[in-house]
């Protein structure tokens, strides 16, 4: 592979990361240094336990009340989230920057108007003409949208608005496998040369009665108090705790980072995903594959693991089980299920988990000198609870 082909250097320059942990990235990464405790609210939604979002001021990313009012709370979520990762990259503001970055984002169909719901199925009760119910009611009752749920497009559309990111813009459907698709596509995008600079991520609000029961009707959904996703797995079929995040990061090549001064957290190594379908030990031998093709980067001994397991089951069975298979490879997995102290967050869990994993290797000069006995490479795994695989490798730099 001559110099001119040879795959360039993807960094992670920026990261926006709110839960209910807190609002920007720092005080995330000291949560999992010092395990400070988890935030749920198990009681107004029971009996589903829910991570609620931290408390948040809107407009320091969101300045203008109009923009505000149009959005839901999943996309004020994501946009909010989105800001964090400009400015922590140094973007934000520079009118030429904005102008050739790009935006990749994972989104679900948004939120459902429960109003306009709970109005038909009550009228359905006292009338079988569902058909002309529809043509009444939703017709004086909808928003322009037209639509029962706001488009997944429409985050993507708000960043662009709110932060002034005009370069391209791509939106993923598909839950989790969305996510993974987003963050590859825009990480061999730079890799390949067809972009310099990317801002990618996704956005869930888990406080919602209609998202809770789409996954409950799907029997998907934890029940009772807190278990850690292991425990969950196995009993009755395990179950997710769903929490609310907005995850982002501003990813570059090298060359663009360097020329103009920015400092990175880390590099993205590779990102690989998978599709499988979902036979006894397909999620296993899928995860064991892929990793086979970071080993020649990955030395022995100790690994950190950001394990993205949902804790519904059978997929965090197997997503555990895979764990046990790495002592063969003379890896030391040191795994950490971050859902357990964010929730887990759908879209939005997968770029979670590659932001603590670059905070964990975290490379920038300006922040707490680095432990020198820190892990120079981390794991990201994503393990859809319906569908999907991916992992992702995170290196050091320097």
């Amino acid at each position: 592979m001559t110099e001119a082909t040879a795959p360039r250097e993807v960094w992670i320059t920026g990261i926006g990361l709110i839960s209910s942990l807190g609002i920007d990235a720092e005080t995330h990464k000291t949560h999992f240094e010092t395990g400070t405790g988890r935030v749920l609210d198990e009681s107004r939604y029971a009996p589903y336990p829910v991570h609620p979002l931290a408390p948040l001021e809107w407009s320091k990313q969101i300045p203008k009340n109009s923009d505000q009012r149009q959005m839901e709370t999943w996309q004020r979520i994501g946009v909010y989230a989105a800001g964090l990762a400009l400015a922590d990259a140094g973007i934000a503001g520079n009118a030429e920057l904005l102008d050739r970055t790009n935006l990749v984002v994972a989104a679900g169909s948004g939120e459902r108007d429960t109003k306009v719901d709970c109005d038909v199925l009550e009228a359905i009760h006292s009338d079988d003409e569902t058909a002309l119910l529809a043509k009444s009611v939703l017709p004086s009752a909808l928003r322009p949208t037209l639509f029962l749920a706001q488009l997944s497009n429409m985050l993507a559309g708000n960043i662009s608005i709110v932060h002034h990111v005009t370069g391209s813009s791509r939106t993923f459907m598909g839950e989790e496998s969305g996510a993974f698709a987003a963050a590859e596509n825009a990480f061999r995008r730079i890799s390949s040369g067809q972009a310099d600079v990317i801002l990618i991520g996704g956005a869930l609000n888990a406080e919602r009665e209609d998202l809770l029961l789409g996954y409950e009707i799907g029997h998907n959904l934890w029940r009772g108090p807190f278990k850690p996703a292991q425990e969950r797995s196995g009993q009755d079929g395990g179950g997710f705790i769903p929490g609310s995040v907005g995850a982002f990061l501003t990813i570059e090549s090298r060359a663009h980072a360097e020329a103009r001064g920015a400092k990175a957290y880390a590099r993205i190594a590779d990102i690989r995903t998978d599709y499988t379908a979902r036979k006894q030990g397909d999620i296993a031998r899928s995860l064991t594959q892929l990793f086979e093709t970071f080993l020649p980067r990955i030395p022995a001994g100790r690994l950190p693991v950001w394990a993205g397991s949902s804790g519904v089951d059978p997929s965090t069975t197997e997503d555990l089980a895979f764990f046990d298979l790495l002592p063969a490879y003379d890896i030391a997995p040191d795994v950490r299920v971050y859902g357990d102290d964010l929730g887990y967050s759908v879209e939005a869990h997968f770029f979670a988990g590659l932001a603590l994993a670059a905070l964990t290797t975290d490379g920038r000069g300006e922040r707490k000198s680095r432990n020198p006995g820190a892990a120079r490479n981390a794991l990201v795994t994503g393990t859809g609870y319906w569908r999907g695989e991916a992992l992702a490798l995170i290196e050091a730099i320097g």
